[in-house]
């Protein structure tokens, strides 16, 4: 959902990203500011995105500037070359799953 949020934000195609049973009761300008203000949490570089505080800040301010997000995490990683995002990523096609606590 990630990659999608991203993909029509850089089309501007914001609001189809709305539940189409929530469009009536959807203001889309609102939902445009909390997606652009989402965006900014989830940038790929963690100095970029902004603190607990100022998010707050951005949510309760109508006013204040946002500033343009910057590619989120995760996304777009294979996007330039599908053939990478096909391909195995292991040799013997083993796959080893080592979870660790927080």
């Amino acid at each position: 959902m990630l990659n999608q949020a991203w993909q029509l934000w850089n089309e501007g195609d914001k609001a189809e990203l709305i539940d189409p049973m929530l469009s009536d009761s959807c203001n889309a300008e609102e939902f445009s500011r909390y997606m652009h203000i989402g965006l900014l949490c989830v940038q790929e570089d963690a100095s970029d995105r902004p603190t607990m505080s100022s998010v707050v800040l951005m949510l309760k301010s109508h006013n204040s500037f946002l500033p343009q997000p910057e590619r989120p995490a995760f996304v777009g990683r294979f996007m330039d070359n599908p053939e990478a995002a096909a391909s195995n990523f292991s040799v013997n096609e083993m796959t080893l799953s080592d979870v660790d606590p927080r």
